[in-house]
């Protein structure tokens, strides 16, 4: 019998690449709730994501006597109670079996609500999306009773959200969340742990350990301001998401080959990550959506240019972002604009990183830049690759190529996001010092 995949290096990967699906929620009025134990550490990087805050679901699996993997039910706070009489039937439970198991995991479900909050309140859910995290979906019970848990609090909309399930997970789902996400539904499905490189058991301290820094990160982010805005470029007027956390020590604006950089799933990706470690952010759209319908416009990089330099000198006037240094992320065609839009006298970035770009399209500028410039490749992207070793011979200034080993041109492969927004992070953090105007 051949072995199944394995799917997830362990649930912190897995919570990063849930993380990365679920990120069309960031931005709304949203409270992660991981199942415990093992729904919570991946629930914590599915929280920092999405930057809201993270709390338990505290609900106890009513295991079958003599099978106690084998679900037959679930139980949760509120008093909720969720049996699958079909499994009942099959094990041949007795109802006094299952009023035994039953008390037994309810005295447990009080310990540990003693233990992961102690004298706290639960999260508040209602008028809220309340995001449920588990490692994995196997029976479903254990869910079910979840979701019905945060729809008896008020939550205004409810998501389910797991790394791994059977094929059939919407049909036992049907009904209990608004949303159900999955990263991957494999026929050959027997158990959670078969697809993780790493299933180690998770213990009380480390669910108590995620829950104490995603409350610290929380907290810390919690001035972040976050807004949509208008910018005047020329004789038109862009739209933009101009995002400050408290103490931001630099803003990067993100130029984006299509025109509609606030909507690129991707940029909205990496933003996130700069936001994290202290990095303003401004999304926007380089081209109105009359504009973006002429494709030779994606390819004007004189106007890209010209559009970012308009958009470089709103952001110094911005009385929230006054004094910060600014930076470039471009993408595709957004890469040479942002290049182009160094080499002039007005922009003047700290620093330009260009993810998957074209800054072989900013030729003649190339050598003027004076900024420091990071490329970032795919190594999968291999024409791309060699437009940007050509490009970086051309350029004068502080530079690096760094190669995503296996990333094709969108980035879209376990991971290679995440290490494209570590790079960025890391880059822009050591060269982002006081703006020179």
């Amino acid at each position: 019998m051949r072995e199944p995949a394995v799917l997830f290096t362990d649930r912190l990967e897995a919570g990063r690449r849930l993380g990365a699906r679920l990120e069309y929620l960031r931005g709304q009025d949203v409270v992660v709730l991981g199942l415990p134990r093992g729904g919570v550490p991946v629930g914590a990087q599915v929280a920092e994501a999405l930057d809201a805050p993270l709390d338990v679901c505290l609900v106890r699996k009513l295991g079958v006597p003599h099978q106690p993997e084998l679900g037959m039910g679930a139980i949760g706070e509120d008093g909720v109670r969720v049996i699958n009489q079909e499994v009942v039937r099959a094990s041949g439970a007795s109802p006094a079996d299952l009023d035994r198991v039953e008390a037994h995991e309810r005295a447990v479900l009080a310990r540990r609500a003693a233990r992961y909050r102690g004298d706290r309140r639960p999260a508040g859910v209602a008028g809220r999306t309340a995001v449920i995290v588990d490692d994995g979906v196997a029976t479903g019970s254990t869910a079910r009773a979840a979701c019905r848990i945060a729809r008896a609090r008020g939550a205004a909309r409810i998501v389910l959200a797991v790394p791994v399930a059977p094929r059939d997970f919407p049909h036992r789902l049907a009904g209990e969340a608004d949303d159900l996400v999955c990263l991957a539904t494999p026929a050959d499905f027997f158990a959670i742990g078969q697809f993780y490189g790493d299933f180690t058991q998770v213990d009380d301290d480390e669910v108590n350990a995620w829950l104490r820094q995603a409350a610290q990160r929380h907290e810390r982010f919690a001035g972040t301001g976050d807004r949509e805005t208008e910018i005047t470029a020329g004789t038109v007027r862009l739209r933009g998401r101009l995002t400050l956390p408290a103490g931001a020590t630099g803003i990067v604006a993100f130029a984006h080959g299509s025109g509609s950089g606030r909507h690129s799933p991707r940029n909205r990706y990496v933003a996130g990550g700069l936001n994290r470690a202290g990095l303003g952010t401004l999304l926007f759209d380089l081209l109105t959506e009359d504009e973006e319908r002429d494709r030779a416009n994606v390819f004007d990089i004189r106007l890209l240019a010209a559009r970012l330099t308009d958009v470089t000198r709103w952001l110094r006037e911005e009385p929230d972002a006054e004094g910060l240094a600014v930076g470039y992320f471009g993408a595709s065609t957004g890469a040479a604009a942002a290049l182009w839009a160094a080499a002039g006298p007005s922009a003047r970035p700290a620093a330009v990183v260009s993810r998957g770009g074209r800054p072989d399209l900013a030729g003649p500028m190339l050598p003027e830049v004076t900024a420091p410039t990071l490329l970032v490749v795919g190594g999968a992207d291999r024409q791309v690759l060699e437009l940007n070793r050509q490009a970086r011979a051309a350029l004068r200034c502080e530079s690096r190529l760094e190669v995503v080993p296996g990333a094709t041109h969108l980035f879209e492969e376990p991971g290679t996001l995440e290490r494209v927004t570590e790079l960025a992070r890391d880059w822009f953090t050591d060269h982002m010092a006081p703006a020179h105007v």
